[in-house]
């Protein structure tokens, strides 16, 4: 890429006006969060119409795809932050290695997925939270998620660099097409085919290897600024190391999502699949309006990296700010339209009057108090864009399970069923409250004046 592009790029990241800079960026991974989580809502309906214990069974293995995931994501907002603020600082042939290796470290760890998961295939649905019942479905599902493991794994890594190099809209296209196809093939293979839930594990496999040809293209064909070549491996321990640790959060808080899904389905379990696929279709519909949110917080990852490693900290403030602000109003906007027919919602993904009772109290509650979310979500990408590993992990920690699992545990034992509704709700709240603390103190900490480096 010519100097004149690279300093055009370097401009756009650290001059162009915040709130415009924040929206060009975060508009394509909003939709592209829109279309995925429209599919997995779709995929639910169309597994809904197979039962009740199908509908339980995507939730259990929506499970074991967070943990696959969780490594995509790991070595996708790792090698993300990391290049994000190498290109702050100009440092392009930094930013190709470690995209490189973070790249090929994800498709290696999907390989492993499928070297341990194969085998034990009985033993993985019931430690995921089947029920006898559910493990018939769950078996014939995951063994297509299995095999897709390292596509998926790392199409999420993949999509990661782009966004933290600003090529966001990239990263849209192969995950819509993705989502889009898969919504295509799940009435043909379910249905057309007879294959039943098989055929939605078929088409969520065959869908995530489009989207890995798709964004593995976007390398190959010289759209980035970073490149994806084998010299640029870098096989050192502490290279691997710094990325993993970096993408830590991520991890940290996708696998704690896994095993608080997991413990979820098994509390519900107790409840019948009745309470299961509730509980499922809940999680669902709040990830939904969360992702909006989230979406624009991915728009502020590569501005807030980008000019921490320009150390242009006053544009780091008021991104940070125009993020926490839009993300609440989009919150706002999202759960008032679910309250509104809460119950017509949960219908939809399952006509099963329990589902439908159990799901609809739960769904309010955890949407009344969505509005704690943002700024926790907006602190912890704060933290690990600007390379503070720990603070981003205690505080991912806390969001995905440290207040949940606790909590979830001790009101189902104590008020049951109603327990289980209440305590996503519980943690959120618990959880806006460290985060509060921890932003205030960052940016008391960090430099007034741009250029200076003090020790925060």
């Amino acid at each position: 890429m010519s100097s004149i592009k690279k300093m055009t790029y370097y401009e756009k990241m650290a001059e162009s006006p915040i709130p415009s800079l924040i929206l060009r960026l975060s508009v394509p991974t909003v939709i592209s969060m829109l279309v995925t989580n429209i599919y997995n809502m779709v995929d639910t309906a169309f597994v809904g119409l197979l039962g009740t214990s199908a509908s339980g069974a995507v939730g259990v293995v929506f499970g074991f795809m967070a943990i696959i995931q969780a490594f995509g994501f790991m070595f996708g907002q790792g090698s993300g932050s990391i290049l994000s603020r190498s290109l702050g600082s100009k440092d392009i042939e930094n930013a190709s290695k470690t995209a490189t290796t973070g790249f090929t470290c994800s498709f290696l760890f999907g390989i492993i997925f499928i070297i341990i998961g194969l085998p034990f295939l009985d033993q993985l649905v019931v430690l995921l939270g089947s029920t006898d019942t559910i493990a018939v479905y769950a078996k014939d599902y995951i063994i297509f998620i299995l095999f897709a493991s390292p596509f998926m794994a790392s199409s999420l890594t993949l999509n990661n660099i782009l966004r933290y190099e600003g090529k966001a809209a990239l990263g849209m296209v192969g995950l819509m097409t993705g989502a889009v196809l898969n919504m295509a093939l799940d009435p043909i293979l379910m249905f057309g085919l007879n294959m039943g839930i098989a055929g939605a594990g078929l088409s969520t496999a065959l869908s995530q290897l489009v989207s890995f040809l798709i964004l593995i293209s976007m390398f190959i064909r010289g759209k980035t600024i970073v490149k994806l070549k084998k010299e640029n491996f870098v096989a050192d321990v502490y290279f691997i190391l710094n990325i993993m640790t970096t993408g830590f959060p991520s991890l940290l808080r996708q696998g704690l999502n896994s095993v608080a899904t997991v413990l979820l389905n098994t509390q519900a379990s107790v409840y019948g699949d009745g309470a299961v696929a509730a509980m499922s279709i809940v999680s669902r519909i709040v990830f939904f309006v969360m992702s909006v949110a989230i979406g624009i917080g991915q728009g502020f990852q590569p501005v807030s990296g980008f000019n921490y490693g320009a150390k242009k900290y006053s544009r780091l403030r008021k991104a940070y700010v125009f993020t926490f602000f839009m993300a609440e109003l989009l919150v706002i906007i999202g759960l008032s339209i679910v309250l509104v027919n809460a119950d017509g919602l949960i219908g939809i993904f399952r006509n099963d009057p329990e589902v439908i009772e159990i799901g609809t109290r739960a769904l309010k509650l955890q949407m009344l108090t969505l509005l704690f979310v943002p700024i926790t979500v907006v602190t912890e990408m704060l933290f690990q864009t600007t390379g503070y590993k720990l603070r981003a992990s205690v505080l991912s920690a806390l969001r995905s399970g440290i207040f949940f699992i606790p909590t979830l545990i001790i009101l189902a034992k104590i008020r049951g069923l109603a327990g289980i509704q209440e305590a996503q709700p519980v943690a959120y709240i618990l959880t806006f409250i460290p985060a509060l603390v921890m932003a205030i103190i960052f940016f008391i900490k960090l430099p007034k004046v741009d250029g200076d480096i003090d020790e925060l």
